[in-house]
């Protein structure tokens, strides 16, 4: 009589340095954010002009949050899906020390809230940013879309990449290489016409945003730049994604680090300063836009205004440069847009439900999200997530203040989340014979206080910013203390349930 074998699923090594990278690429997906992000960052009143020097000074912060990770990955490539919440709780342990292991529930439970504050919500600002998009694109062709209809949008999408996720990591992958290639092409493609634009000049312009290329390059004003950064997060985050895939990679000590670096230097330093150049480079008075009040804007007054203004600019410049074929170049950058967003959300999305079930499998989280399929997927927390995608991403299409205070809430996680990761990179190297001081003592240090200052930014300017920055930024800090209170019950709960102390006194540890 034969037996069946009953063994739970487990998870699959199937991925090497591609796979690992391009889902960390997916997730930063350049061709998209500049279409998407690119409305909040006109939007900053008064610091418009400093979206470049912003992105930079982000980017700075995410090479050396980067770097940590890719030091925490190689000397824990047993973290599975736990990445940055594993690395917590062993920068503790390893210490081999009762003083030092108490903290590390508490550790690894603070790490968790922030991964889940950054990667719970993230999908929904991409839902919301899609039913945007689609609303847009149906408006060029004289199609207004209703809220319930706009509300269908964001819950069919949501449903869409559902069932994407929870056909496994491999899958996944593939799709994401696929758009990685026809993003990037794009993105360089609209670069250059952008540039040969302003350089030849076919509609006569006279009032640039900028007025030289230099002026793109260098700073105008400090709190605005660094206001700015806070936004740019959100469209660096997700280069250490990869480090939540260790359990499907084939060769985690070696892939994961390099994934890390990788897709931040292509996706990072080389597209997102090229198309961020290339745009505020064709920015001028040429850019026309009529609110519903009648009001016309031009430059980034109206780029502030336009639910697209990426669309809006290639519309004038594929006119002007392409024979009158703006709106063609439109729809095929709309186009990758789209497959830029599905791809954001679908890493997103298979990030979150990792480091979810990591916590579940650790009984720190309801045990429904550690549940895995046939496609060794957790599945159960896809739809979870989906549902929640949905729902404040219906939320977030509402207007650009309640998009803009998701995103923040959503980027305030992830410099929590990087923070404490740069922090631990010191603990878990400090004292023992492969210390570097530099890679494992400046380097940290410099991330820690560069995540911690965003974090700081995000609150003093932005509620210092009258208009969109201050109100967006409340709805951000509501965000933030309704999951901190909402974790935190469930911490105590829990805790009481198990008989497990959050702190527990040293000679309760076990040697």
């Amino acid at each position: 009589m034969s037996q069946t074998n009953t063994a739970p699923p487990s998870m699959r090594k199937t991925l090497g340095l591609t796979g690992v990278t391009m889902s960390a690429m997916a997730l930063i997906a350049p061709g998209a954010f500049l279409w998407l992000t690119f409305q909040l960052q006109a939007a900053n009143v008064g610091g418009a002009t400093d979206m470049w020097t912003g992105i930079v000074t982000a980017l700075i912060i995410a090479f050396l949050t980067a770097l940590s990770f890719s030091e925490l990955a190689r000397r824990y490539p047993e973290a599975g899906t736990g990445g940055s919440y594993y690395f917590a709780e062993k920068a503790f342990l390893d210490r081999n020390d009762p003083k030092y292991a108490r903290f590390a529930r508490l550790a690894k439970f603070i790490t968790g809230w922030a991964a889940h504050l950054f990667y719970w919500v993230y999908p929904s600002v991409m839902v919301a940013f899609m039913v945007v998009l689609v609303t847009y694109i149906l408006s060029q062709f004289g199609v207004i879309v209703p809220i319930p209809a706009q509300i269908a949008i964001a819950a069919g999408f949501s449903i869409l990449v559902g069932f994407i996720a929870v056909r496994g990591i491999t899958g996944s992958t593939r799709i994401s290489l696929v758009i990685n290639i026809v993003q990037l092409i794009c993105l360089i493609g609209f670069s250059v016409l952008a540039i040969l634009f302003r350089l030849q000049n076919p509609l006569g312009a006279t009032e640039w945003v900028h007025p030289t290329a230099s002026s793109i390059l260098i700073p105008h004003n400090l709190s605005a730049m660094l206001f700015q950064s806070t936004l740019a997060m959100l469209i660096l985050v997700g280069f250490e994604s990869s480090t939540a895939l260790a359990a499907e990679s084939i060769n985690p000590q070696r892939d994961i680090p390099r994934g890390v670096v990788i897709s931040l230097l292509i996706q990072g330093l080389f597209a997102y300063l090229l198309e961020y150049f290339a745009a505020n480079y064709a920015l001028s008075e040429k850019l026309v836009v009529t609110t519903a009040d009648g009001i016309t804007l031009t430059g980034i007054a109206a780029a502030a205004a336009s639910t697209a203004p990426i669309g809006d600019l290639a519309k004038l410049i594929g006119d002007a440069m392409l024979g009158q074929n703006g709106f063609a170049l439109m729809l095929i950058v709309a186009t990758t847009v789209a497959l830029s967003i599905l791809g954001t959300t679908l890493a997103a999305i298979n990030t979150a439900v990792r480091i979810s079930f990591a916590m579940s499998q650790d009984n720190e989280m309801p045990e429904v999200l550690g549940v895995l399929g046939r496609h060794a997927t957790p599945h159960k927390a896809v739809w979870i997530l989906v549902g929640v995608s949905a729902v404040l991403g219906a939320v977030g299409m509402k207007d650009i203040i309640a998009l803009t205070g998701l995103t923040l809430a959503s980027n305030f996680g992830a410099c929590l989340l990087y923070g404490l990761t740069c922090g631990m990179t010191f603990i878990a190297f400090f004292g023992r014979p492969e210390f570097n001081r530099f890679k494992h003592g400046v380097i940290p240090a410099l991330g820690l206080l560069g995540n911690l200052g965003m974090m700081l930014t995000i609150v003093v300017i932005g509620l210092g910013t009258p208009g969109t920055s201050q109100e967006a930024t409340k709805l951000a800090l509501r965000i933030m203390i309704a999951w901190a209170i909402v974790s935190g019950a469930y911490l105590l709960w829990n805790s009481g349930e198990r008989g497990k102390p959050i702190l527990p006194k040293e000679n309760q540890i076990a040697s």
